[in-house]
C-alpha cells in the first residue's frame, strides 16, 4: 500500500512526479486543482467541506494513491491516511522556468490560449511563494512537511528521484 502526498510551489513539477509515480506503481491519482475551485470568473475556492468529500472518496475507494497539489489545507485532510510525503522545494526560478515550458493542461484550461493568457499572473504568483502567508505558501508547506510523522523527502530539483518509492 502506497499513499503519497506530493506538494510544492506551482511549477515545481508536482503533476509530472505524480504521473510518474502513478504510472510506475499503478496508483490512483488526485490533482487537487480539479476539486479546489468553483467554476466562476474570477475563480473562487470551493468550501473546504466540498473538497474534503472528494478527497475522502479517493481515500475510501483506492488502496494506493497519489494526491498532489499546493493546498496545505486540503493536503492536511489526507495526512492521517498517507504513508509518504514528497515536498518539491525547488528554487522559484526553476518553478518559473517550468511554468513557462509547461504543455497545455486540458483538465485546467479550455485551450492552450486560455492557459497562456493566465501565464503572467501565474508567474507573479509563483514568485511570491516565500513571501506569502497562506495555504499555498512555503511557510505552510514547510509546516506540513515538518509535522508529518511518516516517511518524507524534500526534492530541490526536478528529476531528483533518489527516494524510496
Amino acid at each position: 500500500m502506497r499513499r503519497i502526498l506530493v506538494f510544492g510551489n506551482s511549477g515545481s513539477g508536482k503533476s509530472t512526479l505524480a504521473k510518474q509515480l502513478c504510472d510506475s506503481h499503478a496508483l490512483s491519482h488526485l490533482d487537487l486543482d480539479t476539486l479546489a475551485w468553483e467554476p466562476t470568473t474570477p475563480p473562487e475556492r470551493k468550501p473546504l467541506a466540498a473538497s474534503a468529500k472528494a478527497i475522502s472518496r479517493l481515500i475510501e475507494s483506492s488502496e494506493s494513491w497519489v494526491i498532489e497539489g499546493c493546498y496545505s489545507d486540503l493536503l492536511e485532510l489526507a495526512v492521517p491516511f498517507a504513508t509518504q510525503m514528497i515536498y518539491l522545494d525547488l528554487p522559484v526560478e526553476a518553478c518559473i522556468a517550468n511554468a513557462r515550458a509547461r504543455p497545455w493542461e486540458p483538465h485546467k484550461y479550455p485551450s492552450k490560449a486560455a492557459q497562456d493568457a493566465n501565464l503572467e499572473m501565474l508567474l507573479e504568483w509563483i514568485s511570491r511563494y516565500a513571501d506569502r502567508d497562506d495555504t499555498f505558501s512555503r511557510r505552510a508547506h514547510l509546516a506540513l512537511y515538518e509535522s508529518f510523522p511518516g516517511e518524507k523527502t524534500v526534492l530541490t530539483k526536478n528529476g531528483d528521484l533518489g527516494i524510496n518509492i
